[in-house]
């Protein structure tokens, strides 16, 4: 029963995270879209509006709610919450650190999906580019933490996820540079 319940939970948590990716990239274009004729605009945001209340209803939030719930059932099936205070299971206490901190992040995500549903804009292509980025970042943490565990030094783990942060931001900025040459 473990292995399958561990199974529904990796499968569910890659569903949450393709709606987590693909949304702020329909944030972007939507944001963008009301830089086109007002014609092209109302169409365009007609249709990205309908993409992202299906994909996020759809997908994204049953997607969280099946992942948490998986993910509870495999905590305390395999026994792990017994290990999260102890040496051996610090790992664990630190990546559901980050599973929280994930949640903050989908919640922001649902907060900007209220904002633009309401013709509300308040951030730029530019800033959302950049928030997109924010689940790759607790995508790499997470699955690090799970597969490697305590093999893993803190400070190097912590170190690591820095420097593919700031190699991130240095893409980001280097697109921009790019795309306003075009």
């Amino acid at each position: 029963m473990y292995a399958y319940l561990k199974a529904l939970h990796i499968i569910f948590v890659v569903t949450w995270f393709a709606g987590m990716f693909y949304m702020p990239r329909l944030f972007i274009y939507n944001t963008e879209a009301n830089t086109q004729p007002e014609a092209a605009k109302a169409v365009l945001q007609q249709q990205f509006g309908i993409m992202m209340k299906r994909l996020w209803y759809g997908i994204t939030w049953p997607s969280a709610v099946i992942t948490l719930c998986m993910g509870l059932s495999v905590l305390f099936t395999g026994n792990w919450y017994q290990a999260l205070f102890e040496p051996a299971g610090r790992w664990l206490l630190v990546k559901l650190v980050f599973v929280l901190l994930l949640y903050i992040y989908h919640f922001t995500l649902h907060k900007i999906f209220k904002q633009q549903s309401n013709g509300i804009f308040r951030y730029t292509s530019q800033q959302l580019r950049i928030w997109n980025e924010v689940a790759t970042i607790f995508l790499i943490a997470i699955v690090m933490l799970a597969v490697v565990k305590q093999s893993m030094s803190f400070v190097w783990g912590l170190a690591g996820l820095i420097l593919f942060i700031i190699l991130l931001m240095s893409a980001i900025k280097i697109y921009k540079i790019v795309r306003s040459k075009q």
